[in-house]
C-alpha cells in the first residue's frame, strides 16, 4: 500500500488515495496529504485504512509528488560513514567540520524544499548550471505528522552540488535547494507496514546513453543515527501544521570527479518502500514549468 496525490485529465486539482496493487482508491475527506499529516498517526491509520472512495486504475491516472500544502522537506546530512567520508573529500578547506558532525550529539539538519518545488516519479532533476561536480543523493525518507510521529517512508533524491558545497560549507543551501534539486515519491509507505525500517536496502542506478554507467546498494543498517532521534530533533524547535518530509541521509556517493549529465536517468530502490526514477536536466529554464504547475496539477509532465 501506498498513500499517494494524483491527477486526472478532468481536474486542475489533485486528489489523494491508496494505491494498491494496479489501483487508486480515492480517499474521502481528504483534499491533500498534508491533511492526512495533521491527524495523529492513529486517526490517521483509520482513515487511511477505511478508504472508500471512487477506485481507478492506476494506468488512467498520473501520480504527483506526496509532498504538498504547508509540508515542508526537510534533510540530515553525514548520517552514513560514505556520506562523511566524501563530504571530507570534497571540501577544500574545512574537512574537520563534517568529522566531528559525523560524532556529534546534534545531527546536522537542513531546509530542502517547500512543497511545490518537489518533482515526483518520472520528472526530471536539474543540475546547477553554475556547478562543475553534481551527484544523486539516494535517501530514506520519514514522512512526520505534526504531532511529531513517524507516519510512513519514502523515496528521496536530495541533488547536490559537490562544487559549491565544497568550496564553503555556509554555501550548504546553495548546493542543496534551487529549482529540480529535490525528488520524492512515488508514494509514502505507511509506517506500520514497515517493521523493519533499520534493514531496508537502498540501490542506486543511473544510466547514460541507453547504459549502465553507475551503480551501488546500501542499507538502513549502515545509519549513524535513528530515525526518531533524527525526527527529535527536527521538532525539538519548530513545529510543522502540515507535517514535513525528513530526507535522512544517503548512503551512497559516486566517487568525485563523477558528476550527472543533462540526459542520464536515476533510478533509486528502497526494497519495501518503492521507487524513484528521474531523467536530468540542466538550469533553471529546463524547470520553469513548476511554477505554472501550482495551480494546474495537470501540467506536471516532464517536458
Amino acid at each position: 500500500m501506498l498513500l499517494v496525490r494524483f491527477a486526472t485529465p478532468s481536474s486542475p486539482q489533485a486528489s489523494v488515495g491508496v494505491l494498491d496493487g494496479d489501483t487508486v482508491t480515492t480517499l474521502d475527506g481528504a483534499g491533500s496529504l498534508a491533511e492526512l499529516w495533521r491527524l495523529p498517526l492513529a486517526s490517521l491509520r483509520s482513515v487511511v485504512e477505511s478508504a472508500s472512495g471512487p477506485v481507478l486504475p492506476v494506468d488512467g491516472v498520473s501520480l504527483l509528488p506526496p509532498v504538498d500544502g504547508g509540508t515542508e522537506v526537510w534533510a540530515c546530512g553525514v548520517t552514513y560513514k560514505v556520506s562523511e567520508e566524501a563530504r571530507v573529500e570534497e571540501s577544500e578547506r574545512s574537512a574537520s567540520v563534517y568529522e566531528q558532525v559525523y560524532d556529534a550529539e546534534r545531527p546536522e539538519l537542513f531546509f530542502k524544499s517547500v512543497a511545490w518545488r518537489v518533482v515526483g516519479d518520472g520528472e526530471p532533476i536539474a543540475v546547477r548550471a553554475d556547478s562543475r561536480i553534481d551527484v544523486p543523493e539516494p535517501e530514506v525518507a520519514v514522512v512526520v505528522t505534526a504531532h511529531g510521529e513517524i507516519a510512513g517512508y519514502t523515496v528521496c533524491n536530495d541533488v547536490s552540488s559537490r562544487t559549491i558545497e565544497g568550496e564553503n560549507p555556509l554555501y550548504l543551501p546553495q548546493a542543496k535547494a534551487y529549482l529540480g534539486a529535490c525528488a520524492v515519491g512515488p508514494g509514502v509507505r505507511p509506517a506500520w507496514e514497515v517493521p523493519h525500517p533499520y534493514a531496508l536496502p537502498v540501490s542506486m542506478s543511473i544510466t547514460r546513453d541507453g547504459a549502465d554507467d553507475w551503480s551501488g546498494t546500501a542499507s538502513t543498517s549502515q545509519l549513524r543515527r535513528r530515525f526518531d532521534e533524527l525526527v527529535s530533533f527536527l521538532v525539538r524547535a519548530d513545529v510543522f501544521p502540515d507535517g514535513a518530509v525528513l530526507s535522512t541521509g544517503t548512503c551512497l556517493v559516486p566517487a568525485a570527479p563523477w558528476t550527472l549529465r543533462t540526459g542520464d536517468v536515476v533510478r533509486i530502490e528502497v526494497g519495501g518502500v518503492s521507487a524513484l526514477s528521474n531523467p536530468v536536466v540542466e538550469g533553471v529554464e529546463a524547470m520553469s514549468w513548476l511554477a505554472g504547475a501550482r495551480d494546474d496539477v495537470r501540467l506536471r509532465a516532464a517536458p
